[in-house]
């Protein structure tokens, strides 16, 4: 095959699908790494309390009262 059958014919753009599969595998690889500060902050959001776990929390400390508390958990709920 002539090298303008390739150029000029559509078919310039397959050398871009390799390229393009390094670089999602390399963005994957460095995503999912325990060091990338994505994989931090989702480790992070997991250890995360809720609102309703700190409501919850706060009243079996007895910081807040049972009327109190139920007010609280009608507003999260909305």
């Amino acid at each position: 095959m002539e090298p303008e059958f390739w150029w000029h014919g559509g078919w310039w753009f397959l050398w871009l699908l390799p390229v393009l599969i390094l670089i999602v595998f390399a963005l994957v690889l460095v995503r999912e790494s325990p060091r990338s500060r994505w994989h931090r902050s989702r480790e992070r959001a997991k250890d995360a309390d809720t609102a309703r776990d700190i409501l919850d929390r706060r009243y079996a400390n007895g910081d807040i009262s049972r009327k109190e508390y139920e007010e609280m958990k009608g507003v999260l709920h909305q």
